[in-house]
């Protein structure tokens, strides 16, 4: 008998520090159903609970209840919150389960599987991983490792393993790097920016979508039909989601990360031009957009149902989670819309908008793309194509490939036929010749329609490199830093994200090509001034000080 395709797992949807009426926000969340090994121990996801800073290996979770007929049962339903604070085997659940929400999130959006960046094809979670306010993904070490730390004020432990948030950004972080494995490159402050970024959004939206964390921000009694028309306008909104709920944060690991969240989301469009190079706070400015964009939707959505200064509480929930959940979509599914190296925030805003416009050509019910420019405008972030079509997204190729000397069937599984057809069409897609080039990936997807079939597509990544000295710069039209000796090695990258209609036809070729000046100068000067060039760089544990340098800001 086969399985139940889901099962449905209690979590913690906010942190532990974030209580309602003296209790925790916690939710009920569908997972895809598999039958686990204690652990819990999937096929994707594995859970090692091994601190290193003690040296102990805590028991793990004893096999949990698997079910054909009908979901599993869910153990942690009708536990107390302190049984579910205290338990290791609900750490080790709670983990798991966020982890694999997420994973099956980006699966859903990308209609196909996601491998992670290593060899490997199970992530192994630590959630007692080592004794510091720290989280991080490592891809050395094929693993997301979360920190624990006691508060100084009242010696109360503090577990990273139990924010929902944090879990949902550090395994974004995965998932991304798995996706755009050229994203971790130095190149520019918005790249460097967008790893953060990014799974910042992911972890926002996630939890925004779960109704249980909506119902309770805007209704904490949780007994009210109606409630204010002025509860839901945009600021009051951004206090009771985004902030009313983390008064708490401040000095406690989640706090280190909501103070971070909070900051991005109520940064203001006249300090978005003031921020710094530094890639965090570069990061923000994409966050601020793209929530920006979220509360004007979610309040576009409600006008309708105000009636004597008061709207349905339901009704708002259920909006509020609907809004997230989609636009959480689009941000994921703009992934493959993306080039693949030197990303810009305005790449990112023309991905975004091209990817809802694949799937939904005529807007009407919740008008994301106008809320997207909108939004983007106001922090300074333009979409990097005019769109011949619609406003932003980006055109087909100018100039027609050749398709007479490859096989499309072969073209959707094997990168060496793909090799070939971007080499046959070198001229039209402009690769230098005497570059290193590869194809990345191929990865083909099937998605839902706007009219309701399915629609196929080929996702395929290609990578050109080449090395030189400073001083053969001027061959490319590029300028030597002022400084940098003539006899210098340097590397210059260039890429594209291909995709393929469901008839073998290129609908878009998205990328930097190695003969882009412009984006090419930039680079170069901004990592000769930052001293990349001289430093060490080592992509070991970069997650880690990443976090460390972010965490410090606020202490």
């Amino acid at each position: 008998m086969p399985y139940y395709p889901t099962r449905r797992v209690t979590v913690i949807a906010r942190d532990p520090s974030v209580q309602v009426r003296g209790a925790l926000v916690r939710a009920c969340v569908e997972i895809p159903n598999e039958e686990l090994q204690a652990g819990p121990r999937g096929h994707r996801v594995q859970v090692v609970d091994y601190d290193s800073s003690t040296g102990a290996l805590y028991r793990t979770v004893t096999k949990p209840a698997n079910r054909a007929d009908r979901p599993p049962a869910d153990p942690f339903e009708k536990a107390g919150d302190d049984e579910l604070l205290e338990s290791v085997d609900f750490h080790a659940m709670n983990a798991y389960a966020i982890v694999m929400r997420t994973l099956a999130r980006f699966e859903s959006a990308l209609g196909r599987r996601v491998g992670w960046s290593f060899p490997g094809h199970q992530v192994k979670v630590a959630p007692h991983a080592f004794a510091d306010a720290n989280a991080f993904y490592s891809a050395e070490d094929e693993a997301l490792l979360f920190g624990y730390f006691r508060r100084p004020v009242d010696g109360r432990p503090v577990f990273g393993c139990l924010a929902h948030d944090i879990i949902a950004h550090e395994t974004a972080h995965a998932l991304l790097d798995g996706l755009r494995e050229r994203y971790t490159d130095p190149s520019s402050p918005e790249q460097a920016g967008f790893h953060e970024g990014f799974a910042d959004i992911v972890a926002l939206l996630s939890v925004f979508a779960l109704r249980e964390v909506v119902e309770k921000a805007l209704d904490p009694g949780g007994e009210a039909e109606r409630i204010s028309a002025e509860a839901v306008t945009a600021d009051a909104l951004r206090e009771s989601i985004l902030l009313g709920l983390g008064h708490e944060f401040g000095q406690e690991l989640s706090g280190v990360r909501g103070n971070a969240l909070r900051r991005s989301v109520t940064l203001r469009p006249e300090e978005a031009s003031a921020r710094d190079a530094e890639p965090h706070h570069r990061g923000e400015v994409l966050v601020a957009a793209v929530m920006d964009a979220f509360l004007n939707v979610w309040v576009g959505r409600l006008r309708p149902y105000i009636h004597d200064g008061s709207l349905d509480r339901r009704r708002a929930v259920e909006e509020g989670a609907a809004v997230a959940d989609r636009l959480l979509t689009i941000c994921i599914r703009a992934l493959d819309y993306c080039p693949p190296t030197d990303l810009q925030f305005s790449d990112f805003a023309s991905a975004m908008l091209t990817a809802d416009w694949q799937m939904y050509p005529r807007d009407i019910k919740y008008l994301f793309r106008d809320a997207l420019r909108y939004s983007c405008g106001r922090f300074g972030i333009r979409p990097a194509s005019a769109g011949r079509g619609e406003p932003g997204t980006w055109d087909p190729p100018e100039e027609e490939p050749a398709y007479d000397r490859t096989h499309f069937e072969e073209m959707q599984r094997n990168p060496d036929e793909l090799f070939r057809f971007v080499w046959e069409n070198r001229r039209v897609f402009r690769l230098h010749e005497n570059a290193y080039t590869r194809v990345l990936s191929v990865r083909p997807a099937v998605r839902t329609g706007a009219d309701g079939f399915a629609l196929r597509e080929t996702v395929v990544e290609y990578l050109q490199l080449i090395r030189i000295r400073a001083g053969e710069l001027r061959s490319l039209g590029l300028n030597r830093p002022r400084g940098m000796a003539g006899n210098r090695e340097i590397t210059l990258y260039g890429g594209n994200a291909m995709i393929f209609d469901q008839f073998g036809r290129v609908k878009y070729n998205i990328g930097n090509s190695l003969f882009n000046r412009a984006r090419q100068q930039a680079r170069l000067n901004y990592l000769w001034e930052t001293g990349f060039f001289e430093a060490a760089a080592t992509p070991a544990n970069r997650f880690a000080s990443i976090h460390q340098r972010r965490m410090a800001e606020f202490r």
